[in-house]
């Protein structure tokens, strides 16, 4: 017996006028991928830097999400969902500022991962903060960074798959959209042959399906189809319940680790030194401000090797309007004590750092054996030369306020500290 799905496939395929002949196999289509990724490549950096700005027209996204719609009839329409409607306050990522770092977050995370977990574990984590009127449209942002990857979505799309598979999934919910694309990867892998590892050719036809210039083929009733669905649903959200958990024990983590630089931030003022934060971490918010408020903008250290990994150490103490470095510090809460060694060779290494300057890893009392054990790999035969001091957190915590009224120069963070190797 044929299958009648594969029919419809092979007489889509040879209508001149079906979407896959329109626009997948449009010539200009893969210079819009790059010229749209590079688009939302500079939203993010507009977000990063604080000049993305508190409305949709006139951003760098409109520019993006017009290029989307403008992809011929499957996008048509792309850019209602990020149009900012004031009555609503959605999508809620012009005038929440949180929100809107959240979504660049999204953009970015996307965008340097290549695999189908990162991906997906980036749309949950927007996912779980329930950003009001950011929903599944932004796969269509996302299918033009990985289009192996990610299911274009719409009203069509959606009706489509719900006719062809028997599915109930609805509009403007990211877990219904990580069940279509479940269900759709499973459904372009039987057909691979016909369609492409590009899901942009399946979302063509189902678009076409939904839009009516289609019919979907008869379908015997099955529980075994609406079944399939639920499972895929029940896996998303089990799936996105269990990284909830996570996310919440890592926002934790990173709440205390910001601290713990906040601490060695207002330390270092009160000792007289310029600070320098991670470059990363300057936007942070802290108390009614930001982590790097106070702070250096530009880390003053000439003929840097590894420099950029130099500027992602968490903290520095510089003398006064000069080069040399008095102090760095690792802030090790949870995260890998390597990487944190990796970056003080680094500084140590390839600046004149001078006599006098110290390197603390800066850790919980739990994890002082940890720090230990680091600090003797092999790998690191030059760390014992180097001094390298742990810095435990009680010390830390009970003792900053005296030495910011009382302490000079370093000693006192040496009374504080001790060294393992």
């Amino acid at each position: 017996m044929p299958d009648s799905l594969a029919l419809l496939i092979e007489h889509w395929k040879a209508d001149p006028h079906s979407t896959y002949n329109s626009w997948f196999l449009w010539e200009e289509r893969l210079k819009n991928f790059r010229s749209i990724r590079r688009g939302i490549g500079q939203v993010v950096r507009d977000i990063e830097a604080g000049t993305f700005g508190n409305a949709y027209r006139g951003s760098t996204l409109e520019t993006v999400v017009e290029s989307v719609a403008e992809q011929r009839q499957i996008f048509k329409g792309a850019d209602h969902a990020f149009m900012w409607k004031p009555k609503l306050r959605i999508p809620d990522i012009y005038e929440n500022i949180e929100n809107q770092r959240a979504f660049g977050r999204l953009l970015h995370a996307c965008d340097c991962c290549d695999t189908a977990p990162a991906v997906i574990e980036a749309i949950q984590r927007i996912d779980a903060l329930q950003i009001k009127g950011l929903g599944p449209a932004v796969a269509n942002l996302l299918y033009f960074i990985h289009p192996t990857l990610v299911m274009p979505f719409n009203t069509a799309i959606v009706k489509g798959y719900n006719a062809l598979t028997g599915s109930n999934v609805k509009l403007g919910r990211w877990d219904h959209y990580l069940s279509l694309r479940e269900g759709a990867i499973r459904l372009n892998a039987q057909y691979r042959t016909l369609l492409s590892n590009d899901l942009g050719a399946l979302a063509g036809l189902l678009f076409e399906i939904g839009a009516g210039r289609y019919q979907a083929p008869p379908r015997t009733p099955a529980a075994g189809e609406l079944q399939a669905w639920e499972e895929d649903l029940a896996k998303v959200r089990a799936e996105t319940a269990a990284l909830t958990k996570q996310w919440a024990a890592e926002s934790e983590s990173d709440t205390t680790h910001t601290q713990i630089q906040g601490w060695l931030r207002d330390l270092g003022k009160a000792l007289g030194f310029d600070v320098w934060i991670a470059s990363n971490d300057r936007s942070r918010p802290l108390g009614d401000g930001k982590l790097g408020d106070g702070c250096l903008t530009e880390l003053p250290l000439s003929s840097i090797g590894g420099a950029e990994s130099v500027r992602l150490i968490d903290v520095i103490w510089l003398e006064r309007g000069s080069e040399r470095v008095h102090a760095a510090f690792e802030v090790e809460h949870s995260t890998s004590i390597y990487s944190g060694i990796v970056r003080m060779l680094d500084l140590a290494l390839g600046t004149t750092v001078g006599a006098g300057s110290t390197l603390f890893l800066v850790a919980p009392d739990s994890r002082r054996d940890d720090v230990q054990q680091q600090l003797r790999r092999p790998a690191f035969s030059r760390v014992a030369e180097l001094g390298i001091r742990y810095l435990p957190y009680s010390q830390l915590q009970h003792h900053r306020e005296a030495v910011a009224r009382f302490g000079s120069g370093l000693k006192p963070m040496l009374e504080l500290s001790q060294l393992l190797q």
